[in-house]
Formats: C-alpha cells, structure tokens, sequence
C-alpha cells in the first residue's frame, strides 16, 4: 500500500505489486465511480465531460471495460493533481474505465514504461513514458556485415525509450533514473522504496460474492426442501445422499430441468408429506470440483469426506497446471473452500497447492477464443482422425511454454509442420550405421541434456526444437543403433505411440515407456545450450535457447519452427545479421 497526495489535500491509498517502478509513475488513474470524484465535482474544472464519462462507463461490464486489446479511454481530472511520494513531482489525475472501483482501491499508480494498459493509454493522451527497470541481461549486439559498429546495452534501452515503442514488463530487472536505488535489484528496491515512502508491505485478496445456485441439471442437487409455507429445511441426513431424478425433460421452457421432474416431487412427498416442494436449482460445477481432489484419495470412505491419513500421503498437490480462466474461478474457489475445510478439522495442510503453473488457451484459428457463437471450435478427436494422436499431442507441446500465461491460435501449418517430423522420426532408421561421426555424438548428448531441462521446467517446445536440430545432423552424417534407441527414449515422452511401435520394429520386447531414461555423457559433449536475443527490423522479440556454436541456417530453422516467433516472420527476410552465440536480427521487407 502505498498513499498519495492529492490537491485537494485528500490521501488517496493504492496497490501495487511494484513499488519498484514508482519512481516511473507518471500519472494516477481512478475508477470513474471512485467516491473522489463525486466528492470534489465542484472542484474539477471539466465536470461535464468528466459526467459524461461516468454515465458511458456505467453501461459497460467489468469484462468489456478490462480487455486487454480494448482502445484504452478516460478524462483528464482539471484542476486535481497529486504528487508522486518518493520524488515529489506533481502528476496528473485522470478517471479511466479499465480501473474498476472493486478492485483495490478503485485507484492505480500509472508506470506507462513498464505496464501494457498504461503504456497503451500514455501513448493514446501523450502522458510521460519514465523507464525506471531495465533487465539483468539486455542484449549487446554486434553486426557481422562488415561494420565495426556495437551498440550497447544502454544505447539499446535508450532507443527504447525514445523511439517509446513497448514497455519493458520484466518483473527482475535492475533500477535506472530511481536517484539512490540506481543499481538496485528489483526486489531490493520494492522493499526500500516502500519503506521510504511509509508504505505498507501486505497481501490482498479479490473475492467476489459467488451465487452458486444453477438453473440446470448437471451440478450437485441442493439438498434443501420447503415446507407448506416456503420456509426452507436442510434434508436429514438419514436421506443423504440427495440424488438427482433420471426423468428429466431438458426442453426449454423457461424453468429449471428439474421442476419438470415427477420423480424428484414424489420423492419429497413420501418423504416428507403433501405440500413440501423441493429445490429446483443445483449448484455450480465448481462446488464438486473445489474439493473433488481430496474424494479421488479415497473414493470408497463412507464415513468420511477424505481419510486424513490418505491426504497425508498424496496431500498438498505438487503442481496445479490451470489455463488463465483458472485463476479467478477454480484456483481461488478451491483455495478458500480448502481453508474452510482446515478449519473444520477434515483436511491437514492449509493451502491445496504447492505450486500453479498458468497454462494459457489454445485459440481458434481467427486468433479469438474458441466457442460456438465465433464458429471457430476445433474438435480434436476429428484433428486425431486426420493425423494422428501424437502429431496433435506434440502440436500442443510445441505451441509454446508451459509456464507461461500466452494464448497460441490453432495453426494448422505447424500441425502439418509436426506431422512432417513425425514421418522424419519414423523413417530415421534408414540412416543408422556402424560407425557415427563424433559430431552426431556430441550433439545427441547436448540433446539429452536439453531435453531432460527442459522437461523438469515445462518447457517443451523447445525440448522438441532440440529433436528436430538433432534429427537434421542424424539423417545427414548417419547415425549408430544405440544413439537411434537414445533418441526414441527422448521422442517418447511427446510421440507415446509411434516411439513404442517403433521401439518394437528393433527388436525390443518391452514397451519403451518402462524403459530407464537416458543420461547425457559430459565429457562427451562438455557444452552446452545458449540464449540468443531475436530481433525483427531491429525491435526486440524475446529470447531463444539454440545449441552453443549454432550457425545461422541452424538458428533460422529453429526459429520458424517455433510458434511464437514463425508468425512473426511474415515477408521476405532481405537481410540477416547475426552473431553466433549472441543475437538474430532479421530484416524483413513490407513489415
């Protein structure tokens, strides 16, 4: 927490989870129905447009108003300044819809260098853009077309900021134009500069009220019946479980599925006698699953909900992988109602998870979400039919990283792309030999290393990028039976079936999933894998893993193997610069 200032002599409390950048706020930002607003109308010098404003935004709901492509919009607060508290600049007020008044504190500190929605916003009114982060590792590139011009670090950033082309987002970063926490890590930084302030370091919570009851019939059956007078009674327990009725008409009809049930009202009669009526609504789907990981421990306890005996063996879950609709739904449901449960006695750990990974979604090929009303759902099992279980398997493997929170369109080239491999992987056997040229070796062994990290950090595509390099120097120089087995073992984990059947075409009697992974010989290939910088025109597109010494044309095909960056390549490449082991720079026409 931390307070600002403002004109009116008000303190105005905000969050942050980046106290870090507050030397780069350049402006504050309100919800339009922030209780300010109103308070001083008299004050604000354009109250018309501001009223305005406040009336449009109403009509909007919170979803439209937070989307992230969404054109960002507000009014400038005349006459209300506030004043940044670790440097004393005076900044302006603005009222802006993607600021939501339940959120926080219905008020945000702008840091347009270092957050997408205030960068789109600062460029949209011309506010300042104040770099205050810059990553530990920012790239230093040199050109190899016969110049002897470097570029630094700092003249790299410094190009950033005055060409004001993208925020810098990254969360570890070293401090630059923040007077005395110059040089400061990140997370130093957030701890001193919040205690310079008088700021407060705490946590928060954003839990909207859940109606839980459902209009429908798949769903828990609410276990409630009504007396004669509408009065509600819980059902006895000596009536539980409350099942749901099998004769359901699911017509539309303007009421729920169940009050069409003659079974369920029989039943409520016999039990309890003329005139009780029972629930019709069922709960949410997330009521079973916030706690269905403690049942599937112990599916046959009758007495309880889940033994503590059995949570104390499987319990907490290791790793939650969830899509990023999780985070607000699932994950915090199953949290708060795990916390419930500790607190009756009937689970032993306080949290459910020990670690969340954020799995992003696979969109529809137009680039939006998948869903009927687009047109654009793909089913898998016809995709399966076309090309195969392992090519769609692998596909989703290598759309991106794991741990990432990115959005990947359905791409059927790369789909394409990976059935071609595919094909490659089953027909490598025509290239083993007796002897294998050493380069083979040392590169089978960089793989091993390779993809065994990259398993343990969920980064699959690029485990897979370092199969398809490999397969590429295999099927060229040839390769030996023992090497062609090691690289089936590293296949198998993305490819389950044609690596079992090929497996079993050699000769070997037990499927290759029971087999012992390989290990990598260090005194073999004694290096390693690198990170390269890639640019596109010049602008900065992330960061890619290519094995050590890899030239050009190897680093090239890497990278429109890849799905984050093969949709980027779009025209004719006029021009490359690189620089092995440090930095791609592909200039390309008509972009």
């Amino acid at each position: 927490e931390i307070d600002f200032t403002l004109s009116t002599g008000d303190s105005l409390t905000i969050f942050t989870t980046r106290p870090d950048t507050l030397y780069g706020a350049t402006y504050l930002v309100l919800a339009p129905e922030h209780d300010l607003v109103q308070t001083h109308r008299n004050t604000i010098k354009n109250w018309n447009d501001v009223a305005s404003y406040i009336k449009e935004t109403i009509q909007k709901d919170e979803m439209t108003r937070t989307k992230s492509e969404k054109e960002k919009s507000g009014v400038l607060l005349e006459e209300i300044t506030a004043i940044n508290p670790v440097n004393g600049e005076t900044i302006p007020v603005y009222v802006a819809d993607y600021v939501l008044k339940g959120y926080g504190t219905g008020a945000i500190m702008a840091v347009p260098a270092h957050d997408e929605r205030d960068f789109a916003f600062a460029q949209k009114y011309t506010l300042p853009i104040t770099y205050v982060n810059k990553p530990h590792t920012f790239p230093t590139p040199t050109f190899n077309d016969n110049s002897e011009k470097k570029i630094s670090a700092s003249e790299i950033l410094e190009s950033i900021i005055l060409n004001k082309s993208e925020p810098l987002t990254d969360s570890d970063c070293i401090l630059i134009n923040s007077g005395e926490y110059n040089g400061f890590s990140s997370e130093e930084a957030k701890i001193a500069i919040t205690k310079k302030v008088g700021g407060r370091l705490t946590n928060t919570y954003r839990l909207r009220d859940w109606s839980i009851g459902r209009q429908r019939y798949w769903g828990v059956p609410i276990p409630i019946v009504y007396d004669p007078d509408g009065k509600p009674c819980p059902i006895p327990k000596e009536h539980l479980p409350w099942h749901l009725p099998t004769d359901v008409d699911f017509t539309p009809t303007g009421e729920p599925p169940l009050a069409k049930s003659i079974e369920l009202k029989t039943r409520v009669t016999r039990i309890f006698g003329e005139g009780w009526t029972p629930e019709y609504e069922t709960m949410d789907t997330f009521v079973d699953s916030s706690w269905y990981y403690l049942r599937y421990l112990d599916t046959k306890n009758t007495e309880s909900l889940s033994s503590l005996e059995k949570q104390k063996e499987w319990m907490p879950i290791d790793v939650y992988f969830g899509g990023s609709e999780h985070t607000t739904m699932h994950v915090l449901y199953s949290r708060f109602w795990h916390k419930a449960l500790y607190d009756l006695g009937l689970v032993a750990d306080k949290e459910p998870y020990t670690k969340r990974i954020n799995r992003g979604l696979v969109l529809g090929t137009d680039g939006n979400k998948m869903s009927k009303s687009r047109g654009n759902v793909l089913d898998p099992d016809e995709q399966v039919k076309l090309l195969g279980a392992d090519t769609i398997k692998m596909f989703l493997a290598f759309m991106g990283p794991y741990g990432e929170p990115s959005n990947y369109p359905w791409n059927f080239g790369g789909v394409v792309g990976l059935r071609r491999f595919l094909e490659r992987v089953y027909g490598l056997d025509e290239h083993i030999h007796n002897e294998e040229h050493i380069e083979v070796t040392k590169l089978l062994h960089k793989t091993i290393v390779k993809v065994t990290d990259d398993i343990a950090l969920y980064k699959f595509n690029t485990a897979i990028s370092a199969l398809m390099v490999f397969i590429n120097l295999a099927e060229k120089e040839g390769i030996s039976n023992n090497s062609y087995k090691i690289f089936l073992q590293l296949v198998a984990p993305f490819a389950p079936h044609i690596t079992d059947e090929l497996w079993a075409k050699i000769g070997e009697t037990h499927s290759i999933h029971t087999t012992a992974w390989p290990n990598a010989d260090v005194s073999i290939h004694n290096d390693t894998i690198t990170k390269i910088s890639i640019q596109i025109n010049g602008k900065m597109r992330g960061v890619i893993e290519v094995p050590l010494d890899s030239n050009q044309d190897m680093v090239l095909e890497i990278l429109k193997n890849n799905n984050l960056f093969a949709e980027k390549i779009v025209g004719e490449i006029t021009r490359i610069i690189f620089v092995p082991n440090r930095i791609i720079n592909l200039v390309i026409s008509g972009t």
